[in-house]
């Protein structure tokens, strides 16, 4: 059964399914913890994504050799997404790193544009929780906001609310800023060699832009196609914000 065959699902299942996709994957892929390690060593990270994996595509999440040892975990990590040459991360995990994910703009003005989607959900002071706050671009506080986003969707719909402002935002948001930032990561990342990824990363780099365009694809099938995006390069506050509302 491939993903354009998956079954039916109820809409409250399919938002829940689709927010414990982000908010596993954020946890994988910020900097290795220790329950981070136990949790793909005990199979526990398997089967909670593995479980919403299937709900929403029909297909298993493979089962990954975890990584020996925490410490192995971290030197992958480092290795590919902190050292570099000069530097910098061989597979930078913020957006700005890739001049063409920018469009034209200035840094400043893409974080700007970024800053805009958390600002409206009111999750300026939020990303302080895990260090990410002067990193509004970065994958992991990109992830966690889609998972929040799917969060107001479940519960607009257990609340019989209007859902679509939260749908748009996602559609949006996966069309501008995760989506392209998860296929440049991607590229990055298939230009390097042997750099010691546990290979449930390694996978979920491979894996989640095909997934996020799919996401983007069904969104667009209940609310509409995502607007040219032209128009928020001037005014980043006001460019998707009334389409959400």
């Amino acid at each position: 059964m491939t993903a354009a065959h998956a079954p039916p699902m109820p809409a409250v299942a399919r938002a829940e399914a689709r927010g414990s996709i982000y908010r596993l994957a954020a946890a994988a892929l910020g900097y290795p913890l220790a329950e981070t390690q136990q949790a793909f060593a005990d199979g526990r990270f398997h089967q909670s994504l593995d479980d919403a994996w299937q709900r929403l595509s029909g297909e298993p999440w493979p089962r990954l050799a975890p990584s020996a040892s925490l410490t192995d975990l971290e030197v992958g990590y480092m290795a590919t997404f902190i050292h570099g040459d000069k530097g910098k991360p061989r597979v930078p995990l913020v957006a700005n790193a890739y001049p063409d994910l920018l469009a034209g703009l200035s840094p400043g003005s893409y974080l700007l544009n970024v800053q805009a989607f958390y600002r409206h959900f009111g999750l300026t002071a939020a990303l302080g929780d895990e260090g990410l706050k002067d990193e509004p671009d970065h994958l992991v506080a990109m992830l966690e906001f889609c998972a929040l986003l799917c969060h107001l969707e479940r519960r607009a719909l257990e609340g019989d609310a209007d859902v679509s402002p939260y749908r748009r935002a996602q559609r949006d948001f996966l069309a501008r800023c995760l989506g392209p930032l998860l296929h440049a990561v991607r590229e990055s990342y298939a230009r390097q060699r042997d750099l010691g990824l546990d290979a449930t990363l390694e996978h979920l780099i491979e894996t989640l832009p095909d997934w996020a365009d799919r996401q983007c694809r069904a969104l667009e099938a209940e609310v509409g196609p995502c607007p040219d995006p032209g128009s928020s390069k001037a005014t980043p506050d006001t460019a998707s914000q009334p389409l959400w509302d």
